[in-house]
């Protein structure tokens, strides 16, 4: 299921991208598979009441990957699938960075290093106000050059929040090169230690192993969580597989055909 899931984010993702001429397949190919977790069954969310109150909250802090938050809204029914073939067009409600004029989009966002502080926020909201549901935050690790991100862990582990699960989609490249050569923010499972944060490292790609993490994060830790999920930017088409070209360049007609192939012969 969770599999299924997942490479039909990526068939989609890859179909907006190319239709649109736009960019950042590679960044959400490397999150499908985390996506397809969450939403095959993870999140507490009902996609006939997206303003339910009790629902968990997701945000995807990399707004640029916004295609495949789309693609499995889309797939789950909070959306149309004909909605996603406007995605990029003028007037569409799918613009090119996630937004919450989307039904099941918590938070538009675009600009690295504020889905974590506005998840703190509401998982502080949560907590302060004795509600159950949690905070997912998915993001770059590109995004770990921005001091907001570090100053919202403190501020997370400071008030113990347990209902806050981040998510470092950690594919190892960025915009223009590796995020070692860009700013190294090794060693990462240290560092969040140090922030206070109950650290799990993952394979992003591995649905048996992402699912079990997230069902087995305990709720009362009195400190926050975060993934570490080890990607691949580019997941799932061999041509695009760490190849950071393909952050930016939007696939033609005949590697559109050749990634959807490969895909679903996997």
């Amino acid at each position: 299921m969770y599999i299924e899931l997942a490479n039909q984010i990526r068939i989609h993702s890859l179909q907006m991208v190319y239709s649109a001429k736009a960019s950042h397949i590679g960044s959400a190919l490397s999150i499908a598979d985390i996506l397809g977790c969450l939403y095959g069954g993870v999140l507490n969310i009902d996609p006939q009441k997206p303003e339910w109150l009790e629902r968990d909250r997701f945000i995807l802090s990399k707004g640029h990957a916004c295609v495949a938050v789309y693609a499995s809204l889309a797939l789950c029914g909070f959306i149309d699938l004909s909605i996603l073939k406007y995605y990029g067009q003028d007037n569409s409600m799918l613009s090119n960075h996630v937004s919450h004029n989307v039904p099941g989009v918590e938070f538009s966002t675009g600009s690295l290093g504020h889905g974590l502080p506005f998840g703190v926020g509401k998982a502080l909201f949560a907590k302060k106000t004795g509600k159950k549901w949690k905070t997912y935050v998915l993001m770059s690790d590109g995004e770990f050059g921005e001091g907001s991100n570090w100053e919202a862990m403190l501020f997370a582990a400071h008030h113990s929040l347990d209902n806050l699960i981040a998510i470092v989609d950690y594919n190892k490249l960025q915009s223009l090169n590796t995020v070692e050569k860009t700013l190294n923010i090794e060693p990462l499972y240290d560092k969040f230690s140090a922030f206070g944060f109950n650290v799990i490292e993952v394979d992003g790609h591995d649905n048996v192993a992402l699912k079990n993490t997230f069902l087995s994060i305990p709720s009362d830790i009195n400190k926050p969580t975060i993934v570490i999920a080890h990607t691949i930017k580019g997941k799932g088409v061999s041509f695009m597989e760490n190849k950071v070209e393909w952050h930016y360049k939007s696939p033609n007609q005949h590697e559109l055909a050749s990634a959807i192939s490969e895909i679903m012969g996997a």
